[in-house]
């Protein structure tokens, strides 16, 4: 046998050389591995977490049952509703000494107004009183706002009382000297089978024999408007008092979020803020055309608050938020999405997303065909915030707010 036959030959074992070469090979194999046993355990864990949530949501009940709406492209903020900061110009009165003043009236240079602690306030040379009181306390929380009381629209009648329409009550007539308060139509009492939620506003004709006034909703309650706002309930109406026969009916229904009201200046027919909608709808009262309605003014560039007469023989329109241009709407983008609506309102509560709402106010003059003739706009709220009604008087525009803890006052010459 020759040498080495029968035996196996052996490679030489060679060294292995470790470089940094192969220290980032197995450092970004074993990174790579633990990046995908870090994402597998990420997205396990986040199923476990997020599957029972949508679960739990799709069980969760909705507070509204949103209708599907249509609205047309705003209009462009050009003429006379070009982007300004002319409200920014008005002079806050009494802060903090009153909340809520949503509406207000004059008898000669004294103002009268109703707040959000259910109290009718008298103010003259500065000086605030309280004349009346619609509830009874306490005040302050939105559980007991039904209770308190909630005055909103204000008027003068032809003997110098006051007429006010309390969210939760109804109408009243008040003395402003003596202070006496007489319920003339309780909320309590339903009209035509549906009860009145939500008494809005007010007017009174001249002669003291007819009061006009809006229910927002038979369904919603002053507390719960934003449920109404994006629910888009077709629930509201005009109705008419009269003050001899003591009868209480209804002359238009189907109203979304029915607001203020205003009579003409020859009270032939009466303007009602369509808020949900964002327009103003016309209710004739006299003439041929008596009983019919029609358009007045729509597609606003916000959504309407009270309507009071101008000095001009037009409106003021006031709105506490504007819609897709300059700001953006939440009610514009979810109009035609009801089951995002449902899906928002079970997973927030409405005071949350009332916080998304961009704060923009704006005051437009309408002439009396329903032309935009000029606005008045404060950006971001700075000044007037939560602004719902502009009452006109010696020269000077008093802006109320269902909100903010002060009356505002516009000098129209600085305008």
């Amino acid at each position: 046998m020759e040498e080495g036959e029968g035996l196996r030959q052996r490679r030489p074992i060679r060294p292995q050389v470790i470089t940094d070469e192969n220290v980032v090979q197995e450092s970004e194999s074993s990174s790579t591995y633990s990046g995908k046993v870090f994402r597998a355990t990420f997205t396990f864990l986040a199923l476990m977490l997020v599957v029972p949530s949508l679960a739990a949501v799709c069980f969760l009940e909705s507070p509204i049952e949103p209708q599907p709406l249509s609205f047309q492209v705003p209009p462009l903020m050009t003429g006379a509703l070009e982007a300004n900061t002319k409200l920014r110009k008005a002079e806050r009165l009494y802060e903090g000494q009153l909340v809520g003043p949503e509406s207000i009236v004059n008898i000669g240079d004294v103002l009268y107004t109703g707040t959000a602690d259910g109290q009718i306030l008298k103010i003259e040379d500065d000086n605030i009183h309280t004349i009346a009181r619609l509830g009874t306390p306490p005040c302050g929380t939105r559980e007991n706002e039904p209770t308190c009381g909630r005055p909103l629209g204000i008027r003068v009648g032809p003997n110098g009382t006051l007429f006010i329409a309390d969210a939760y009550q109804g109408i009243f007539e008040v003395n402003p000297v003596t202070g006496s308060v007489e319920l003339l139509v309780s909320s309590h009492i339903p009209v035509q089978g549906k009860k009145m939620s939500f008494v809005n506003d007010l007017v009174v004709t001249s002669d003291g024999r007819k009061i006009y006034f809006t229910d927002s909703s038979s369904k919603w309650q002053r507390r719960d408007y934003p449920y109404l706002a994006m629910e888009g309930t077709d629930d509201g109406r005009l109705l008419e008092y009269d003050t001899v026969t003591k009868e209480v009916k209804v002359l238009m229904g189907g109203l979304r979020f029915a607001n203020g009201i205003q009579l003409s200046p020859a009270e032939d027919f009466l303007l009602v803020a369509e808020t949900t909608m964002a327009r103003v709808r016309r209710y004739y009262v006299s003439g041929l055309t008596k009983g019919g309605a029609d358009m007045f003014v729509e597609n606003l560039p916000g959504f309407p608050d009270n309507i009071r007469p101008s000095s001009t023989g037009g409106y003021w329109v006031s709105m506490s938020a504007v819609r897709l241009n300059p700001g953006f709407s939440m009610i514009d983008f979810l109009s035609d999405k009801p089951w995002l609506k449902k899906l928002i309102f079970k997973l927030f509560s409405h005071e949350t997303v009332m916080k998304f709402v961009p704060r923009y106010s704006l005051i437009v003059e309408l002439g009396e065909k329903g032309s935009y003739k000029r606005s008045f706009h404060d950006p971001n709220g700075e000044v007037a915030p939560f602004i719902s009604e502009a009452h006109e008087h010696d020269g000077h525009l008093y802006i109320g707010s269902f909100r903010s803890p002060f009356i505002c006052k516009l000098n129209l010459q600085d305008v």
